[in-house]
């Protein structure tokens, strides 16, 4: 197989892990005369296209975000990847509770297979990494390894979601294997922060992932509800124990507008 001008011109390769790799569109050209401006000076921000492609090489296989394929190349077959009754049930409801899709199709083969093109940020990550799995936000996944479980965890307390920003359940990434992440932050701009049985405090939904292993609960700045209103920070998230949490620190990541492909 022969595939020309998938990386040139204004297309180039940002990113690669295992399998996976992000193709950027340094400039959309593919525009009417009534938007060209618009998508100019969106360039300049870096608010562009991106695609992720996956190598399919016989060996591996692909889970991905129902629907989120563009086109694939070569001999590679789709399954629901469902095993049974009892497997449905619990993909549906780790669907409604993470508002990823109940179903995500699983891809096998040789070939190429390539995801449709979106104005988030795609994050490449090494779940093995991240100590026991790591923890997403909701709406974040796009695809992973085959070899990547799926779970669902829940906070410790309901009062740790509401309080906290955070939803009660959110999505657990864990084994072997590359994720693919859509982030409303550039990963230039993402702090990352890496806890050895220490404790990481912060004042509003600002993590954008962290380890499994972590330990996350809502607690007040200081022992005292009224220590706590006198200081004007309140309830803080904290991210106790031993792993990795990603930070936006300018803008907490609800309140950027979700971008559409």
């Amino acid at each position: 197989m022969n595939i020309k001008n998938l990386t040139s011109g204004s297309r180039m390769e940002t990113a690669r892990l295992g399998n996976f790799s992000v193709i950027e569109y340094g400039a959309d050209k593919s525009v009417s005369s009534f938007n060209a401006q618009a998508q100019y000076f969106m360039s300049k921000m870096g608010v562009r296209k991106r695609q992720v492609v996956i190598e399919m090489t016989g060996q591996n296989t692909a889970v991905i975000q129902a629907g989120a394929m563009q086109w694939m190349a070569g001999h590679i077959e789709v399954t629901t990847g469902v095993k049974d009754v009892g497997d449905l049930v619990g993909k549906m409801f780790r669907g409604a509770v993470t508002k990823e899709s109940a179903i995500k199709p699983e891809y096998r083969g040789s070939g190429l297979l390539v995801l449709e093109p979106t104005y988030k940020y795609i994050l490449l990550k090494n779940v093995a990494e991240w100590g026991g799995g790591i923890v997403v936000e909701d709406g974040m996944f796009l695809a992973c390894d085959g070899t990547v479980n799926q779970s669902v965890t829940m906070r410790k307390s309901v009062s740790s979601a509401v309080l906290g920003g955070e939803g009660l359940f959110n999505l657990c990434l864990s084994g072997n294997g590359v994720a693919a992440l859509e982030s409303n932050v550039p990963e230039s701009e993402l702090i990352e922060i890496e806890l050895q049985n220490d404790e990481l405090k912060v004042d509003g939904p600002f993590a954008v992932c962290w380890s499994a292993s972590l330990q996350f609960s809502v607690e007040r700045t200081t022992k005292t509800l009224v220590g706590s209103a006198a200081s004007g920070e309140g309830l803080v998230n904290v991210y106790r124990g031993t792993g990795k949490v990603l930070l936006a620190p300018v803008t907490d990541t609800r309140s950027l507008t979700a971008a559409t492909s």
